[in-house]
């Protein structure tokens, strides 16, 4: 199981967001490249990157940072947001960025997404956004009008490699992670999945561990291990325990 420290760039800066909400921002760090940094230091075997600007606009905003905490830390990392053509796909793949996280192309642009995966096979992941199993997309900002489960075969058959499941009434507010729908989750699907929103404490980590066996990959921890409700170090360690 893989904990992901989560580096959420908005406007040059890391933050948080509140259940996704562009003006519900906390910022934790100016210096994104040096949190990417900190993270690989306490023991990050996967960086989780964001580029919220993208996700809201739907062009790349942050290229230049992004390619900098590639360059500059010696994890692999996994990127998301503003994603939505093939060409940006590659520049990031060119940049250093080890797999990437898809969701409106996914959603809307089956041909598209399909010559994604085709491209880049393995490296490519579909965001599952969603509010009561419906699914969200641009942004987290408009309703994509399909469910969580209706969406699997679509981007299975498509050659997606993975997927990450976030629960958005839990994300960025430290609730605890909606166990019943990842464990649903897992059981129809044969992609890995990896868990986001609501991650808090060291207790939520050892809830989702059992569902390693079931499919689960790891788990994104954003707002919980910059303000400290969750050792990111010791749940690090507490996994490499149970092995």
């Amino acid at each position: 199981m893989i904990i992901f420290p989560a580096v959420d760039i908005k406007d040059g800066q890391c933050v948080r967001l509140a259940q996704g909400q562009a003006d519900a921002v906390t910022v934790f760090s100016s210096d994104p490249v040096a949190q990417a940094n900190i993270w690989a230091d306490q023991g990050a075997e996967y960086l989780h990157v964001v580029d919220l600007d993208g996700a809201f606009s739907g062009i790349p905003k942050n290229y230049d940072l992004i390619r900098d905490i590639c360059s500059q830390i010696d994890i692999p990392v996994q990127l998301g947001g503003g994603i939505r053509d093939v060409e940006t796909a590659a520049k990031y793949i060119e940049a250093g960025v080890e797999r990437l996280i898809i969701g409106t192309m996914a959603l809307e642009d089956e041909e598209k997404f399909v010559e994604l995966c085709d491209r880049f096979p393995g490296q490519i992941g579909v965001s599952l956004d969603a509010v009561a199993g419906q699914l969200k997309s641009r942004g987290w900002v408009e309703d994509a009008g399909i469910s969580v489960f209706d969406i699997l075969p679509r981007i299975e058959g498509a050659g997606a490699a993975f997927i990450i499941y976030t629960d958005i009434s839990r994300d960025g507010m430290q609730t605890g992670v909606n166990i019943r729908a990842l464990a649903d989750l897992c059981s129809k699907t044969k992609l890995p999945v990896i868990a986001a929103g609501g991650v808090a404490t060291l207790d939520d980590v050892m809830n989702l561990y059992p569902l390693v066996s079931k499919g689960l990959e790891g788990a994104i921890s954003g707002k919980a291990i910059y303000t400290g409700s969750l050792d990111f170090a010791e749940a690090v360690k507490w996994i490499k325990d149970q092995s």
